[in-house]
């Protein structure tokens, strides 16, 4: 089994982990070397100021590295991000609509892993771009 296949087993059977519960995100497309979620920021998603938070486009971006370079492994494997850089560009809101968090692998090496993600609308508008950096490592079976 490729982590291709995996993601897409997970996929298939409908499950999500439980941050992607708690915050409506649905993993729509994955290919290898290329995953898409989707999700809709609401008022539950507010910061103090009304906006919808940050952590919100940096759970999507940051998700969408991580399972970019997963796509992209031989075996099942354990992408954890050691760096990651978002550049936000818009506010979203309820009145936002559906956002995409598109990721693309860049390079995968034995180790190490480059992706990057952007956040756009339905019309493509740009909200916020990442780049990542990620430890690729063997999956401890037993947890």
């Amino acid at each position: 089994m490729t982590g291709l296949d995996e993601i897409r087993a997970m996929v298939a059977g409908g499950r999500r982990p439980p941050m992607m519960e708690l915050l409506d995100i649905d993993l729509v497309e994955v290919d290898k070397g290329y995953v898409m979620f989707t999700a809709t920021p609401g008022a539950s998603h507010y910061n103090p100021l009304g906006i919808v938070h940050g952590g919100f486009a940096a759970t999507m971006l940051d998700s969408a590295c991580g399972l970019a370079a997963s796509s992209a492994t031989d075996v099942p494997m354990t992408c954890v991000t050691l760096e990651i850089k978002i550049s936000y560009q818009a506010a979203l809101s309820a009145r936002t609509g559906q956002v995409r968090a598109i990721g693309r692998l860049i390079s995968l090496g034995r180790r190490v892993a480059f992706t990057k993600a952007r956040l756009v609308d339905q019309a493509e508008r740009l909200f916020a771009t990442a780049t990542s950096t990620l430890l690729v490592s063997e999956r401890n079976q037993t947890s």
